[in-house]
């Protein structure tokens, strides 16, 4: 059986107990296709580069698979039939990734809530006086230009 990562995009009107329906309901199709689904990781909504069937915001669902191609195929046939899912996309891998994957690694990062290794601020008034440049002369606008 080959590995897979499959993501989803489900639309944002349904509720969290509906997309959980919905893995479960996919999960049944690859487990009686003879896979197994490891790994499930909810995304939760987010904002979609461009409107998707009307959609702006989505549920993002990523699943690792490991199944025969039947079963994917399958998976892939019973979701471009349902309304409730925008996009999918499956991915054949070599391995699955240990671990969070980098969607969730990146909301980590996001709630670290200091600067990293940026120093402080510094403050706008430590460059100094402001030194003129040879642009800054005045300019003649269009109107002085007719009067000559």
């Amino acid at each position: 059986m080959a590995l897979y990562e499959h993501v989803f995009l489900a639309r944002q009107d349904l509720s969290a107990q509906q997309v959980d329906a919905l893995v479960e309901q996919y999960k049944g199709v690859i487990e009686s296709g003879g896979g197994k689904v490891g790994r499930i990781e909810n995304w939760g909504v987010k904002s979609l580069a461009y409107r998707i069937k009307k959609n702006r915001k989505a549920y993002f669902t990523l699943m690792d698979l490991d199944a025969p191609a039947e079963a994917v195929k399958e998976m892939e046939r019973q979701m471009g039939i349902s309304e409730d899912i925008l996009r999918f996309m499956t991915i054949r891998v070599e391995a699955h990734e240990e671990g969070p994957s980098a969607m969730l690694q990146r909301r980590d990062d996001r709630e670290r809530g200091d600067r990293g290794d940026r120093g402080p601020r510094r403050d706008f008034d430590d460059r100094g006086p402001r030194r003129p440049r040879e642009d800054d002369r005045p300019r003649r606008s269009r109107e002085d230009e007719g009067d000559e």
